[in-house]
């Protein structure tokens, strides 16, 4: 899946990104700390057990005030992606043009996403989930590494009867070392809704960006007439007669589903990205930059 031309348009996102998304996403932050760091920030009033490798012996011995550097330390971001491998995740378009599997297109995207982010010296781990948490890539740092996390989103496999993002999301948060952004790259077709997942993720003060992707077919379903429908979760099968109308419905249904994702984003403050299977990789990952002001 992740052939020699798509990693060339990988290291060409990189490229773009550097230093992309301006503090948002995938960019470096920095952390005030005592000691260790790299750039004078300030002083503080020395107290008695501090390290006096930091006393500042050139203000000590002019004016013998007894006074503390303070440093700016780098602290590279973690940045935690979490990828939906649930059984509705396995689905293509009907459409021979349009037909990326939607999964692999999330497997994409999680790449690029995690490319940069390593490429920026930034630490990076992939979380595969359903219902539960399925597979971890554990946080791993710097370029060196993006073969190894290639082949792990490659063994990937859609698996699990549900979805439960709230109760991923809860087991995610006490595994994480340490807080950060989380990337959701999912079709959010959550049986309880996705909102107690991201509230989770909110309350715990990590920093969720959401990515819903979904399949033209999804959007616009090419049916007409007496069909059975097959819910690839809970095995569930329907037979019903889908009408002009019924379609329009349901379209309309789907519309109000994105704009209420959309809506729910804006108004916690969240990025949100919607990109659908038949849009190249790398097209959804300039669309983030650019709303992110990273590219014009």
């Amino acid at each position: 899946m992740f052939d020699s031309e798509f990693l060339k348009r990988l290291e060409y996102l990189s490229l773009l990104s550097k230093r992309a998304f301006q503090g948002q996403l995938l960019a470096q932050r920095r952390t005030k700390q005592t000691g260790g760091g790299i750039e004078f920030s300030d002083h503080r009033e020395y107290i008695q057990g501090d390290d006096l490798r930091y006393l500042d012996w050139n203000v000590y011995a002019r004016h013998g005030d007894r006074l503390l550097k303070r440093f700016e330390e780098e602290e590279d971001l973690h940045v935690y992606i979490l990828l939906d491998t649930s059984r509705s995740m396995d689905s293509s378009s009907t459409d021979p043009a349009q037909a990326v599997n939607k999964f692999d297109f999330a497997r994409q995207i999680a790449a690029a996403i995690a490319y940069i982010a390593l490429a920026d010296l930034d630490r990076v781990s992939i979380i595969g989930y359903d219902d539960q948490i399925r597979s971890t890539l554990p946080l791993i740092r710097g370029k060196n590494n993006s073969l190894s996390m290639l082949r792990y989103l490659e063994k990937l496999q859609t698996s699990g009867n549900a979805t439960n993002l709230a109760d991923v999301a809860k087991d995610f948060a006490r595994r994480a070392p340490r807080r950060g952004l989380v990337l959701i790259v999912s079709d959010l077709f959550d049986q309880a809704g996705f909102r107690a997942g991201v509230d989770s993720l909110r309350h715990q003060r990590f920093e969720p960006h959401v990515i819903q992707v979904h399949t033209p077919a999804e959007a616009h379903p090419n049916l007409l007439g007496d069909v059975e429908l097959f819910d690839v979760e809970s095995n569930r099968s329907t037979k019903v007669t889908i009408t002009e109308r019924k379609l329009k419905q349901y379209e309309t249904l789907f519309q109000n589903f994105v704009r209420d994702v959309e809506a729910y984003c804006r108004t916690y403050g969240l990025s949100y990205t919607r990109a659908t299977s038949d849009v190249p990789f790398d097209v959804v990952l300039l669309k983030m930059m650019r709303m992110a002001g990273a590219v014009s």
